[in-house]
């Protein structure tokens, strides 16, 4: 692949501000979401477990935990195995039913919380592991060991469920990027929508790596919890731009990769590009030309201040602000570049978690129909 060339025309700083960040129609919202490109920002956690497979605890604990510390959703995912290796750490069809039980009842009960029971199909036969959502039955068992085809079969189980979404789990675990992202297609491009862009340990090249594979995903940062503490004794969130704070709506948000991954409990992350929000195709594939908005704000003063802020593409990236530390900042960046795929932002703040210096928050591309 040659070398992307950007060129850049102009960066427009709007405003560095110590306070809240008044643009792009940012504004108070219900469930606790704030208003941005017309969706609300809703902060979750997209992997965690309890005693239905390895875990700690029971599925109505760790929803309501998860809703008195705040969260506005929480997936649990289990383990459970496709394939016959052995039986440890697994959750069998009668605790799956619990699980979607307790998941129901709490979205009945309340509308300022989403409980989502998902879960973590375990091992893929050394392939990797995948979190599926929004599927309320688990997937056959098959017989066979190691095998080649494992992955690509399970991707086309998966995209057989209407409306089913997947994630691909710490990249590296268990797996060399789930074969290097390989046996991409349409239809299971349309149902592999998230990649862990944090989970334990970065994965920042990984999510790269699977973009320039062609696939259309947004990067999430989840706890993969073991430990009965969820959300309350964790950082980092998974953040997805959605119309209303229901199921229905946040899995509409995920299929649509509208969303970005953060190490910052409360970071707020508003980025268009020609207009588009992230996740989007821009409806003039094809462009040379582009203009991004970026807006970030951050409340908790300066031990959390934004160092820096880049974008990246297929094959580069550029730092489009460098200043004096600051909670909220607004810029335009207008650049060309005749052949790159997709540009994303990622931040960089004073105060990321253990890692590579700095990298805070990722969001989903904008990809450019090249």
């Amino acid at each position: 692949m040659r070398k992307t060339q950007l060129v850049i025309l102009s960066i427009v700083v709007v405003g560095i501000l110590i306070g809240p960040l008044f643009c792009n129609d940012i504004a108070s919202a219900a469930g606790g979401g704030k208003k941005s490109n017309g969706y609300n920002l809703y902060f979750g956690d997209l992997h965690t477990h309890t005693e239905l497979s390895d875990g700690t605890g029971i599925p109505e604990d760790a929803y309501a935990i998860a809703r008195d510390s705040g969260a506005d959703f929480l997936a649990i995912t289990d383990h459970v195995q496709i394939w016959n290796a052995y039986d440890a750490w697994i959750m069998d069809e009668m605790e799956w039913q619990r699980l979607l039980a307790a998941a129901d009842s709490v979205n009945e009960q309340y509308d300022d919380f989403v409980a989502i029971a998902a879960y973590e199909a375990w091992m893929l036969a050394n392939c990797g592991e995948v979190n599926v959502y929004n599927v309320r039955e688990l997937p056959e068992r098959e017989t066979l060991g190691y095998r080649y085809d494992r992955l690509s079969n399970f991707y086309d189980w998966l995209s057989s469920k209407e409306g089913a979404i997947g994630q691909f789990n710490h990249p590296l675990y268990v797996s060399d990027n789930f074969m290097d992202y390989d046996f991409l297609n349409e239809l299971r491009d349309e149902s592999m929508c998230v990649i862990e862009a944090y989970n334990d340990v970065y994965y920042d090249e990984n999510y790269r790596m699977a973009l320039n594979a062609g696939w259309h995903l947004m990067p999430s940062a989840n706890s993969d919890t073991h430990d009965g503490d969820w959300i309350w004794n964790h950082e980092m969130r998974s953040v997805l731009l959605a119309e209303s704070l229901t199921p229905e709506s946040l899995y509409e948000a995920m299929r649509a990769c509208r969303g970005y991954a953060t190490l910052d409990k409360n970071l707020e992350i508003h980025y268009t590009l020609n207009g588009m929000v992230m996740g989007s195709n821009l409806s003039d594939p094809g462009a040379t030309s582009y203009t991004a908005s970026i807006q970030i704000y951050d409340p908790d003063g300066a031990a959390d201040a934004i160092t820096s802020v880049e974008i990246l593409w297929d094959t580069g990236e550029m730092v489009v602000w460098n200043s004096e530390p600051s909670n909220s900042i607004d810029i335009t960046v207008e650049f060309e570049s005749e052949d790159a795929r997709y540009f994303y932002v990622r931040v960089n703040t004073v105060s990321p978690l253990e890692g590579e210096p700095g990298i805070t928050a990722w969001t989903a591309p904008v990809w450019t129909g090249n």
